[in-house]
C-alpha cells in the first residue's frame, strides 16, 4: 500500500482506504463514537449532581443599574462601554488638520571637492493646524534656522509660510500661512490621558509620505526624557514614528489632539538590544501654552529664568575643573541683581547638587516667575550662596 501527501500540508500524509471497505469501517466508527458520547453525557450529569467545587466563570454580565429618574425601572448596562471613534473616523477627522512642512536653509557649506561650495539644505517635517486662519504648530527643530518654509495641506495645496516664533526649551514652533477656512485640530486635554488609551499618530514620515496614519496606545503619560540637553516630560507611545513625523499630531480615541510628536528612541542599547516602539510627544497642554505666547509675543515670556548663559566643562582644563560654569549674566536679571558673576561655578541649587545644565534645568522647570532659588557657587576657591529672584523674558528686554 502506498502513501500520498496532502497538497495543503506537505508534512502530513494519508493511507487511502480501499473503496469496498469504506462502509464497514464507517459503521464501526459511528457505533464507537455514539457509545463514547453516551458515557460522557452520564459523567456530566453525575458531576453536576455531586461535584463540590464551583465552576469557573467564563463571562459575567454587569449588574443592572438603577435608573435614577424612575426607581422602579432598571436597565442593563454592558460591562464595557466606549464612546471612541473607529480608526477610520479618527483618521477622517484629524488628517485634514495635519500638514507637511518643507524647509530650506541657505548658507551651509560643503567641504567636498576642491572648493568649499555653499549650498541649500532641505529638510521635511510635519505640523498641525491650530486656527482656521492659518496658524500651525510644529517643532522648533523642524523649522529652526530655516530661510524658507513651505506647507502642503491635506488637499494638496502648497503655501509659503512665515515664522511666528520658536522656543528651543520646549521644542515648539509656530508658523503661519495666508489662508482662511482651514480645518483646525480639536484640542484635547493631555492631563486626562491614561496608560492604555488609544493613540493615533498622523504625519509625514520620511518627508515623502504625508498623511500617514499609525496607531497604538499611550505607553506612559509623563516620561522624563532628555533631548538636546533639555529635560522634558513627554507622552510615550508605541505608535510607529519615523523621521519626518516631528511636529505632527498625536491624537486620542476621539480624534482630539493630545500631543505634538517630537522624538523617538531607536537603534540599540549599550547591551545590543534592539529598541522598538518608543515614540514621544509633547503634551498638548504644554505645547499650546507655549504656542499662545509665541503667537502673542513671538517668544515665551512667562518662563522663570535665572538670567545667565551656562557652559558645561566635562574635563579639567587649566584651573577649570568639570562642572557647570556661568559664562555671561544678563542685564536686569535676577542673577545680576543677586550678585552672580561670569566665571562662577554652580555647584548646587536649592540644596540639590548641580554638575551639568540638565540638573539645573529640571529644578527651574518647577519654578514660576517671581519665585526664588538658592544658588551655591565656587568663586576663587571660595563657596558663596546667592538667593536669586527668577524673572521672565519681559524683564530682560
Amino acid at each position: 500500500m502506498s502513501n500520498f501527501y496532502d497538497n495543503n500540508d506537505p508534512y502530513s500524509y494519508y493511507d487511502p482506504i480501499p473503496p469496498k471497505k469504506n462502509r464497514t469501517i464507517l459503521t464501526l466508527f459511528l457505533t464507537t463514537l455514539l457509545a463514547f458520547f453516551a458515557g460522557l453525557g452520564g459523567a456530566y450529569v453525575g458531576v453536576k449532581q455531586f461535584a463540590k467545587t464551583e465552576p469557573t466563570i467564563i463571562y459575567q454580565q454587569a449588574e443592572p443599574i438603577a435608573n435614577t429618574s424612575n426607581a422602579t425601572t432598571q436597565e442593563t448596562t454592558p460591562l464595557l462601554q466606549s464612546s471612541e471613534l473607529s480608526l477610520q473616523q479618527i483618521a477622517e477627522k484629524a488628517s485634514v488638520s495635519v500638514v507637511e512642512i518643507r524647509t530650506e536653509m541657505e548658507g551651509a557649506t560643503s567641504n567636498y571637492g576642491f572648493f568649499a561650495m555653499p549650498y541649500t539644505a532641505e529638510s521635511a517635517g510635519s505640523g498641525v493646524i491650530i486656527s482656521e486662519d492659518g496658524y500651525i504648530i510644529t517643532n522648533n527643530h523642524v523649522i529652526e534656522g530655516a530661510t524658507k518654509i513651505t506647507v502642503k495641506t491635506s488637499d494638496g495645496t502648497t503655501y509659503d509660510a512665515e515664522l511666528v516664533g520658536t522656543d528651543s526649551k520646549s521644542d515648539i514652533g509656530v508658523i503661519k500661512i495666508n489662508a482662511t477656512g482651514l480645518k483646525a485640530a480639536t484640542i484635547g486635554d493631555s492631563s486626562l490621558i491614561r496608560v492604555g488609551d488609544t493613540a493615533v499618530v498622523i504625519g509625514n514620515p520620511l518627508g515623502t509620505l504625508g498623511g500617514t496614519v499609525t496607531n497604538g496606545i499611550i505607553s506612559a503619560t509623563d516620561r522624563e526624557v532628555v533631548i538636546n540637553n533639555e529635560s522634558m516630560n513627554l507622552i510615550q507611545t508605541n505608535a510607529a514614528i519615523n523621521s519626518g513625523n516631528s511636529g505632527g499630531g498625536l491624537f486620542d480615541g476621539n480624534g482630539n489632539l493630545i500631543g505634538i510628536v517630537n522624538a523617538k528612541d531607536s537603534g540599540y542599547t549599550s547591551s545590543g538590544a534592539t529598541i522598538e516602539g518608543l515614540g514621544f510627544a509633547i503634551p498638548v497642554n504644554d505645547a499650546m501654552d507655549v504656542a499662545d505666547e509665541l503667537m502673542t509675543y513671538g517668544k515665551v515670556m512667562n518662563r522663570a529664568l535665572l538670567g545667565v548663559t551656562l557652559q558645561t566643562v566635562n574635563q579639567s582644563y587649566g584651573s577649570l575643573t568639570p562642572g557647570l560654569y556661568v559664562t555671561d549674566v544678563l542685564s536686569n536679571s535676577g542673577a545680576e541683581n543677586a550678585g552672580i558673576m561670569p566665571g562662577d561655578k554652580i555647584i548646587s541649587a536649592d540644596g540639590n547638587e548641580v554638575s551639568v545644565y540638565t540638573d539645573l534645568s529640571k529644578l527651574l522647570k518647577k519654578k514660576k516667575v517671581g519665585d526664588t532659588i538658592e544658588i551655591k557657587v565656587i568663586r576663587d576657591s571660595e563657596e558663596m550662596t546667592f538667593t536669586v529672584t527668577l524673572t521672565g523674558a519681559l524683564n530682560l528686554d
